[in-house]
């Protein structure tokens, strides 16, 4: 009989990145307003700037974000998850009884305090998984980052695909969904999902390193999975229901890691036991050398704290990475990248209906998945030629600045099949930004105070919304639109939103520009960490040279 995983043994380690994955894989439920937009605005007759700025009071949630940030240094993983799963399932719950009928629609600033609890639940459930897995795999930021991330973009693609196979795709079975199965999922991360030791050698990195190009295999199977079923056209119930059992067995095949793992460790103790005896003389005096070194630097730190502020790449709090320039060209890529994308998200079903699509699921759908690609792509990239060339992780977004400006330009020009191109270019751009920008700040601005830094950061997911999609789209599509006797609107035509996708396409740009700059200002910190991943390639090269 195997015992059971000690909390530092590799399987428990990947157990819980294994849950990770699936409390990312149901947090991106920020991203499917569009699902049931619609209904909401035929139930409360909304006119389009009032359906806006509902999106936007649920992207201020993440704006509270920043209670998240806080509690991740003084609050466990599993607290912090149950506080987002029971914010959501309020949040949620509480739409669902609106559109499902249940209860009559509630007071207009009502729907905005209910939506607002949605969308601050996801940050409880981004912080507490970003965080823990930042810590336990500080070697591998890049692809911790796209996979986690990569998940997150697959949320609306699974939800909806879930929904459309299940309940014809229904708003109210759609918006039970997103109350009940994130609840589930993060009762399970809070028991497996917990900090533990990072790497602590250079072969443990290779291997993190190998496990982690697994894991992206099979996120990218399930990414080609939703996708056949979306561009194949409608299905039978019978062939729906075999594509959920399918899509669930593929979500659960992660958990194979952490089981061959558990078999590997247990059979294999006697072997670990040699090899650490053969590699521990080289590499124990290396990482205590480096600790002293490191200890060194803490006590010169604490010394010299008020005479000096700490140079990019080292740990700052937020006073000193507020007063960096650096932090502020990040801040303004960011808002310039993910503002445009969460107005296209936020306006989908709109777009969709102004060019005559009656089922706008599948440019939904294709935002998701394109954007998991960009996650997953970015990820193992920047970090591969920083690994090869010290090229800076910030020039990757700016990669991403220039897809999103191409998106919605074919947008603008409205032509047939635009809107399929402009889908997948911006869902592939956004979903850039996300990955890079989350080590960028830690690489820049260090992992001391990561949970709040990366919640002031996502700052520009309701700042961005209120600018482009509160009130770019919503007056500009208004002003195009007739009134309806109900007392909504409504636009149809290519006009709707030509001028919107041309002002975001701009925006891109100025995005561009800040993020080249970043790159440049930058160079230093990645040559450093050049050096540093080339050194310890050559310490285990003479390690097993020696041995």
């Amino acid at each position: 009989m195997y015992p059971l995983p000690s909390p530092k043994s590799p399987a428990k380690k990947w157990l819980g990145f294994v849950t990770a994955i699936w409390v990312q894989a149901v947090s991106g439920n920020n991203y499917t307003f569009s699902n049931y937009s619609h209904a909401l605005k035929t139930l409360m007759a909304l006119t389009q700037l009032q359906l806006n700025n509902l999106s936007v009071a649920k992207d201020i949630g993440k704006a509270f974000g920043l209670l998240s940030g806080m509690a991740s240094d003084r609050l466990s993983t599993s607290t912090i998850l149950m506080i987002g799963s029971l914010e959501g399932l309020i949040g949620y719950g509480v739409q669902w009884l609106v559109v499902s009928e249940r209860i009559r629609p509630l007071p207009y600033w009502q729907m905005c305090i209910f939506l607002c609890m949605g969308g601050n639940s996801t940050t409880w459930m981004n912080t507490a998984v970003l965080v823990t897995c930042m810590r336990n795999f500080t070697k591998n930021r890049g692809p911790v980052s796209g996979i986690c991330k990569g998940y997150v973009g697959l949320t609306t693609a699974i939800f909806t695909d879930l929904c459309t196979s299940l309940f014809s795709s229904s708003p109210s079975k759609f918006l039970l969904m997103l109350a009940i199965v994130p609840a589930i999922i993060c009762i399970a991360a809070c028991i497996f999902l917990q900090e533990t030791p990072p790497a602590s050698s250079p072969s443990e990195e290779k291997q993190e390193a190998e496990v982690f190009n697994i894991f992206n295999i099979l996120a990218i199977v399930v990414a080609v999975y939703l996708l056949t079923f979306d561009i194949t056209g409608p299905h039978g119930h019978v062939l729906s229901l075999a594509f959920a059992i399918g899509l669930i067995f593929l979500l659960a095949m992660p958990l194979g890691v952490p089981l061959y793992a558990f078999l590997c460790t247990s059979r294999s103790n006697s072997f670990d036991i040699k090899h650490k005896t053969l590699e521990d003389p080289l590499v124990v005096q290396q990482a205590l050398l480096e600790k002293s070194e490191e200890l060194a630097g803490v006590k010169v730190a604490d010394f010299e704290e008020s005479k000096q502020r700490p140079s990019i790449g080292d740990d700052h709090n937020i006073v000193q990475m507020l007063q960096t320039f650096d932090f502020w060209i990040l801040f303004g890529s960011f808002l310039c990248g993910t503002g445009t994308a969460m107005c296209v998200m936020n306006n989908m079903a709109q777009m969709g209906l102004a060019l005559g699509y009656s089922n706008v699921s599948i440019f939904i759908s294709l935002l998701s998945i394109w954007g998991f690609f960009g996650r997953i792509v970015s990820g193992l990239i920047s970090e591969y030629y920083i690994g090869k060339h010290a090229m800076p992780r910030p020039f990757w977004n700016a990669i991403a600045e220039i897809l999103m400006a191409l998106g919605y330009l074919a947008m603008a020009l409205a032509m047939p099949g635009s809107l399929y191109i402009g889908s997948i270019f911006v869902g592939m751009g956004y979903g850039f930004l996300l990955t890079i920008t989350v080590p960028v700040a830690s690489e820049l601005f260090g992992l001391k105070y990561y949970g709040l830094l990366y919640n002031i950061l996502i700052l520009n997911l309701p700042l961005g919304s209120f600018l482009f999609s509160g009130l770019l789209a919503g007056y500009l599509y208004d002003a195009e639109a007739t009134k309806t006797s109900e007392g909504g609107s409504t636009c149809v035509g290519s006009h709707c939103y030509r001028l919107v996708n041309l002002i975001l396409a701009l925006a891109s740009v100025l995005g561009l520009v800040l993020d080249v700059l970043l790159a440049f200002r930058s160079k230093k910190v990645y040559t450093n960490i050049y050096e540093s991943k080339n050194k310890k390639k050559i310490m285990g090269f003479a390690v097993s040279v020696r041995y």
